[in-house]
């Protein structure tokens, strides 16, 4: 079992990290497509807040668990 915990622990800080990659990224061309659209920049900007939520999740997840590591 701690493979697969050391494998997840490994896993969630990777999908944390990307996911913040991928919202910035979706920031950066909401900026940029503002003038352009400002309908399109509001589905960026909608797209980014969604990954930053799914980057709470997974933070969560990884909390979780370390703190089921601890315990056992």
């Amino acid at each position: 079992m701690d493979d697969v915990q050391e494998k997840l622990r490994i896993l969630l800080d990777y999908w944390i990290e990307h996911n913040s990659e991928h919202e910035q990224e979706f920031r950066d061309w909401a900026d940029k497509v503002a003038s352009l659209s400002t309908e399109v920049a509001q589905q960026l900007r909608e797209a980014a807040a969604k990954m930053a939520a799914a980057s709470n999740e997974l933070t969560k997840a990884k909390q979780v668990l370390s703190e089921s590591k601890e315990r056992h």
